[in-house]
C-alpha cells in the first residue's frame, strides 16, 4: 500500500531527510517534524497514519511524544533509537511503540517495517468476540472481560492475548510468538516475552480467579484451564 500519510519527528536533519526521501520514494505522502512538541501539533491538526519518532527529542523526548499520541489514538508508530538494550526496547513498547528499530539502520528495513505495520493496521476480518473458559476478547473494540471484570490493555498486550486466544490448548513456542506479535527476533536471551506475559497475568488473574496462561519449561507457553 502507498500513498498513506506517514510523520516523520526526528532532530538530525540527514536521518530526517534519509527518511524522507526513501518513503517519497515509495509514495507515500511525508511531514517532518523536528521536535516533539511540533511533532505532536502536526499530529492533531493532519492526522498521519503512521509515525516514524526519533527517542532523543530536544524538549520533549520521544517517550512522551509517543504516549501522549498513544493517548490521543491508535496510529502506529516505530521508535527510532541508538538505544539497543532490551529494557530501552521494553521501556519504548510500554510507551505505546508498535515497532522498535535500532540506529544506524538500513532505509530497505524501515520500508519492511512500514509495511508490515500498515498490514497489520488493516481489518482483514470483521470483528468477533473471542471466548475461553470465561474470558473474553472483543477484536473489534480490543476490550477483554474476565467474567464481568474489564480488562484493559495496551497494544502490544492485547495483540499477545488475541494469539492465545486464536490458538487455545496449543502451546506456541518463543519463535513463533516472536514472529507474530513483534514480527522480528528480540534475540535469544531477551526476556520480552516474559515481561509481557508477565502482565497479562496481573490483568487476567485477580482474587481467586484460576491461571489461564502456563508456561511450557524450555518451549513456551499456552492457554488452558487447570
Amino acid at each position: 500500500m502507498a500513498g498513506e500519510r506517514i510523520l516523520i519527528i526526528e532532530d538530525e536533519a540527514r536521518i530526517a531527510q534519509f527518511v524522507e526521501r526513501g518513503l517519497i520514494y515509495e509514495g507515500y505522502r511525508v511531514n517532518v517534524a523536528r521536535d516533539g512538541q511540533t511533532g505532536l501539533a502536526i499530529a492533531r491538526d493532519n492526522p498521519p497514519d503512521l509515525v516514524i519518532l526519533d527517542w532523543m527529542l530536544p524538549g520533549l523526548d520521544g517517550l512522551e511524544v509517543c504516549k501522549r499520541l498513544r493517548a490521543a489514538g491508535d496510529v502506529p508508530i516505530i521508535m527510532l533509537t541508538a538505544k539497543d538494550d532490551v529494557k530501552d526496547r521494553v521501556m519504548g513498547l510500554d510507551a505505546g511503540a508498535d515497532d522498535y528499530l535500532v540506529k544506524p539502520f538500513s532505509i530497505d528495513e524501515l520500508m519492511a517495517r512500514v509495511r508490515s505495520l500498515f498490514r497489520r493496521s488493516t481489518p482483514t476480518s470483521r470483528p468477533e468476540v473471542l471466548r475461553f473458559a470465561d474470558l473474553t476478547l472483543d477484536t473489534g473494540t480490543h476490550r477483554a472481560h474476565r467474567s464481568e471484570r474489564a480488562i484493559d490493555l495496551t497494544a502490544k498486550e492485547y495483540e499477545l492475548l488475541e494469539l492465545f486466544m486464536r490458538n487455545p490448548r496449543q502451546v506456541l513456542t518463543r519463535d513463533v510468538i516472536f514472529d507474530r506479535v513483534w514480527g522480528y527476533d528480540f534475540g535469544g536471551e531477551s526476556n520480552i516475552i516474559e515481561v509481557y506475559v508477565r502482565y497479562l497475568r496481573q490483568k487476567t488473574e485477580q482474587g481467586s480467579e484460576p491461571r489461564l496462561i502456563h508456561t511450557v519449561r524450555g518451549v513456551g507457553y499456552v492457554l488452558r484451564e487447570e
